[in-house]
């Protein structure tokens, strides 16, 4: 998952969360969202929320989506402690293009959702990953939110310069 925020004006995408630390030497365990996670190392610097930025020495993978990651200048247990929970961002254009047919999440916040038959169902607000696969957020003109699965079977297909994605929610049960 990656999330669009402003950081010092710059288009920025999250690429990794900082969830704990690893061993005495200063070395932090990243929860990676980028598509193979080691490369979280090949975007230059990370920057954070607020403002910090860090340059990546060494990576090495762990399982799933974990790495370990050295920061220069982060040598002590004690200063990795105080990174834990920070988000690491790099600037969109240190990514690559995706290709045709792909896309950032960030690039799907704020577009039409319709159903099939062209109904605006409202605008994506969010995509989440609980553990169990992602789920697109969607808010309706009232304001009211809710989730579906972001699957092929429920989103149909994904419209990015368009600007919609058209979705076939799921039988609710009654």
């Amino acid at each position: 998952m990656t999330r669009a925020v402003a950081i010092a004006g710059a288009d920025v995408l999250l690429v990794g969360a900082i969830v704990d630390v690893s061993g005495l030497k200063g070395e932090v365990k990243v929860k990676s969202f980028t598509a193979a996670p080691t490369n979280i190392g090949q975007y230059g610097p990370l920057f954070t929320e607020d403002g910090r930025s860090f340059d990546v020495e060494s990576v090495r993978a762990l399982k799933g989506d974990a790495v370990v990651v050295r920061f220069k200048g982060i040598n002590d247990r004690g200063s990795a402690e105080t990174l834990k929970g920070v988000r690491l961002y790099v600037s969109r254009g240190a990514l690559p293009a995706p290709k045709k047919g792909e896309f950032y999440h960030a690039d799907l916040m704020g577009l039409r959702v319709e159903d099939e038959e062209g109904k605006n169902l409202g605008l994506v607000c969010g995509l989440h990953n609980f553990g169990a696969g992602d789920m697109i957020e969607i808010e309706n003109a009232k304001g009211e939110t809710t989730m579906i699965p972001f699957t092929r079977t429920t989103v149909r297909s994904v419209d990015v310069v368009g600007g919609r994605i058209v979705v076939t929610p799921p039988a609710l049960e009654e």
